[in-house]
C-alpha cells in the first residue's frame, strides 16, 4: 500500500496508507487527517481538500483539469503547487508522496 505523507501548517506530520485507485482525499478522510474535510465527497465541486504538492512530487501527480482549476479559485492561498486531493489518484508510483495542508481551507 502506498504511503502518503500529509504535513499540517503547524508541522504535524501524518503518514497514512492509501489504496491504489482511491484518491488522496479518500485516504486523508479515512485516516482523519486534520484540515481536509472533503465536503463534496470527491466530486470536485468544492475546494475543501486543497493541498500543496511537494515540489519533488509535482511531476508525478498529474496536471489540473479545467474543472479543478475553476474550483481552486475558491481555495485559500492558492499556489503554483496547489491541487485538490480528490483529483489525485493513488498509484504505486506515489508511494511516499508529500503533501502540505493549507492553514485554512476556505
Amino acid at each position: 500500500m502506498p504511503k502518503i505523507i500529509f504535513i499540517e501548517a503547524n508541522g504535524t506530520r501524518h503518514e497514512v496508507e492509501g489504496i491504489t485507485g482511491q484518491t488522496v482525499m479518500e485516504a486523508a478522510i479515512k485516516h482523519d487527517v486534520p484540515g481536509i474535510p472533503g465536503e463534496c465527497g470527491g466530486a470536485c465541486s468544492c475546494a475543501t481538500c486543497h493541498v500543496y504538492v511537494d515540489p519533488d512530487w509535482a511531476g508525478k501527480t498529474g496536471t489540473t483539469s479545467e474543472t479543478e482549476d475553476d474550483m481552486l479559485d475558491f481555495a485559500f492561498d492558492v499556489r503554483t503547487n496547489s491541487r485538490l486531493s480528490c483529483q489525485i489518484k493513488i498509484t504505486d508510483a506515489l508511494d511516499g508522496l508529500v503533501l502540505r495542508v493549507p492553514k485554512e481551507q476556505f
